[in-house]
């Protein structure tokens, strides 16, 4: 993935997060730990990151699937012509304004139906080396959220996205720094470091990790 991508439009939001509206097939693209983006005016984009993807059911769901048989058909159909309700949650990590990207809280929320893209790598790279990693503490705040997943999952990412643009240091800086604000958390540490050796193998143990 290169360029940005639709994923959807705002159902509702916060200052802290938002939700978004996405149609079954286009839940190929949208990932657990994603970046994305919504761009409320021409120079201000909110920008989150993808903790939650909810799947509801309905009356007809219910009924096929408690059937004896549901055919290939009617599961195509059921998922391609009919709004099955799905709902992304993103949690606001920061937002660009006026070409100046903050780590910070937006200002507003976006609004109703505004869209939302994915993040391409270029755009993961220039809103993960805009500041000191800034926006790790939206994600470590988070006690109702699976924070070590979250961020494990975020920083392997990212991690292709800078090795695709020739940066082969961003996740050694962004372990230490995970390991660096959680040094007096000794139990969410253990449950980071533990997701990230999952998720990135032995490359994470890094700054005598591990």
């Amino acid at each position: 993935m290169t360029t940005s991508i639709e994923i959807g439009r705002m159902l509702r939001a916060g200052t802290t997060g938002f939700i978004v509206g996405c149609r079954v097939d286009q839940l190929d693209v949208p990932q657990f730990g994603g970046l994305v983006r919504a761009p409320v005016t021409e120079n201000y984009h909110i920008y989150g990151l993808i903790y939650d993807i909810h799947i509801d059911d309905d009356g007809l769901v219910r009924q096929l699937a408690t059937a004896d048989t549901v055919t290939p058909n009617t599961i195509a159909d059921n998922r391609v012509h009919r709004n099955v309700p799905v709902e992304i949650s993103a949690l606001s990590v920061g937002y660009q304004q006026n070409g100046d990207l903050k780590h910070t809280l937006p200002p507003r929320p976006p609004l109703s139906l505004d869209i939302i893209y994915t993040c391409s790598p270029a755009e993961i790279c220039a809103f993960t080396t805009a500041g000191r990693w800034g926006y790790f503490r939206h994600i470590l705040r988070s006690t109702d959220l699976p924070v070590g997943e979250l961020l494990a999952t975020h920083i392997e990412q990212s991690q292709a996205a800078h090795l695709s643009h020739g940066d082969t240091g961003w996740a050694e800086g962004a372990v230490n720094e995970a390991i660096t604000l959680l040094r007096d958390d000794y139990s969410t540490l253990m449950t980071v470091l533990g997701a990230l050796s999952d998720a990135l193998g032995e490359s994470w143990k890094v700054g005598g990790a591990g």
